[in-house]
């Protein structure tokens, strides 16, 4: 591993320096170190690269160097002009040329540019039709490794899609180019997935015997018994081999989190709901007491992990954030016992919008991360987090609830009694069709990954481990939601046997 990263580093340092190596050539470099999950090896040297390289290069007149130099640029948090780069490579009538559509490794370069919006950015939504078109018609006429690689792009862009999962099929793809000198990157790649498939491999049985020791899926048959799904979102959104003890904690919330959603949903009354979150509120082990038997077991459960995670906290960093978490509880069951008087409410039907806004809360999302930013070590006091949810969070939450109404959760074996955003927005649309709603929520989503990179590329409010765990759940969500027609999660499975199984 020691050899492969040296290696690597000679090969950036040498066409940082060559005379004769092209800025191109350095920012490829930099892009397969990043589509191949490690550029985190060689922070310094990528740095320094881009300084030389992208600025020369952003407003090159050949398609892949200006676009190229952009993404890497905004990626990095430089205050870059979507407009300035492409204004360029568009006609009198401000649309694309039409020449640029035989340049397939620059389409595929503004393809992956156009997702990278950040809010007003007309020339990027003009980039993402023209390159997506362009690119599908010339499928038919690409050699199979090329083809298979475009193809990928477009069913999967690589801003929106997890980096470990695009990193095997750049991988796959850089190894059919011919006369290609990345041997090295490609070895140190594959040699850092197996320590990755190890590490989480440990961490899943960790997490796996924690499940089985705590016995809620024998004491409670009716909830769902996917401990390894729910720990593929904490391996997803939290990447690094320093965060592994996060990773397992995480998992652990998200577990008891779905725990209490299928109580709620088919087993608890409207009294024991109200008990319930009582006894959350409360945070003594007395008043559970009082609960049914499955409820006292997923109390006792949840109280416990929190505690645990709160001392972690406490003996790391110094400052013991129990209140916060307890908050972040209540909170969560305050959404719920909404969500409840909605249902039992004939006459007070919430609106769409006041719908997705608790249901913000109920996806989850926000007590997942309460715990992740104690975990990191940031003081709960911060003002970013204030009463109100962080939009960077709300983001991610958003963008999951919005592609779980649009798929209707088929995974699940039981139906939510939570609503749905599409069929408020039709109550108060009766003229819109499905499809019409469909493009709403859509439409909807876009334009929260747009808040959601204008918080990662630009407004950075909270650390870069925090930010890009949001970025990452965001990401899952894909893999998450996207149902074959027998309504099998193939993504989710091949994810799954490439980077644990």
């Amino acid at each position: 591993m020691q050899e492969g990263l040296t290696h690597v580093r000679n090969i950036l340092n040498q066409r940082r320096h060559q005379k004769s190596a092209s800025g191109r050539e350095v920012m490829i470099t930099v892009d397969n170190l990043k589509r191949l999950c490690i550029d985190h090896y060689f922070v310094e040297e990528i740095q320094s690269a881009m300084d030389v390289a992208c600025m020369d290069l952003l407003h090159s007149d050949d398609l892949l160097d200006a676009t190229l130099s952009f993404r890497l640029m905004r990626e990095a948090g430089h205050d870059v002009s979507a407009d300035d780069v492409l204004r360029k490579f568009t006609g009198d009538a401000g649309e694309f040329k039409l020449a640029l559509s035989k340049d397939i490794r620059g389409l595929l370069s503004l393809h992956d540019m156009s997702h990278l919006s950040i809010g007003g950015e007309a020339l990027l939504h003009k980039a993402k039709r023209f390159s997506s078109k362009h690119l599908a018609s010339a499928i038919r006429h690409l050699e199979p490794g090329l083809a298979r690689y475009v193809r990928q792009s477009l069913d999967h862009p690589y801003h929106l899609s997890l980096m470990q999962y695009k990193a095997r099929h750049h991988l796959s793809y850089m190894q059919t180019l011919p006369n290609r000198d990345t041997a090295a990157m490609e070895e140190l790649a594959a040699a850092e997935f197996q320590l990755n498939k190890l590490m989480h491999r440990k961490e899943m049985q960790e997490v796996t015997r924690w499940w089985v020791d705590l016995g809620l899926a024998q004491e409670i048959p009716e909830v769902r018994d996917q401990v390894l799904k729910w720990y593929m979102w904490s391996m997803t959104a939290i990447q690094g081999a320093s965060f592994s003890r996060h990773r397992v904690e995480i998992a652990k919330i998200i577990s008891l989190f779905v725990v209490v959603d299928d109580i709620l949903d088919v087993i608890a009354t409207t009294e024991e709901l109200s008990l319930f979150t009582e006894a959350v509120k409360m945070w003594n082990t007395t008043v559970a007491n009082s609960l049914p038997s499955c409820m006292r077991a997923c109390y006792m459960a949840l109280y416990t992990v929190t505690n645990e995670i709160a001392d972690m906290v406490e003996k790391e960093h110094g400052l013991n954030p129990l209140n916060h978490l307890r908050k972040a509880w209540a909170v969560l069951f305050d959404g719920f016992m909404l969500e409840r008087k909605w249902l039992l409410a004939i006459d007070q039907v919430p609106t769409a919008e006041e719908y997705l806004r608790n249901g913000v809360i109920t996806s989850g999302v926000p007590l997942a991360f309460a715990h992740y930013f104690v975990l990191l070590g940031n003081n709960q006091s911060n003002e970013a987090l204030s009463d109100d949810i962080h939009y960077v969070i709300s983001c991610a939450a958003k963008i999951i609830r919005l592609w779980n109404d649009i798929v209707s959760a088929e995974d699940e074996p039981h139906k939510g009694l939570d609503g749905s955003y599409r069929d408020l927005y039709l109550m108060e649309n009766p003229r819109c069709s499905l499809g019409d709603v469909e493009a709403h929520m859509r439409g909807l989503i876009a334009c929260e990954w747009e808040e959601l990179n204008r918080e990662c590329f630009c407004r950075r409010t909270f650390s870069s481990s925090f930010t890009q765990a949001c970025l990452n759940l965001a990401r899952m969500t894909g893999v998450m939601y996207s149902y074959d027609k027998e309504h099998r999660l193939l993504i989710l499975e091949e994810y799954t046997r490439m980077l644990l199984l």
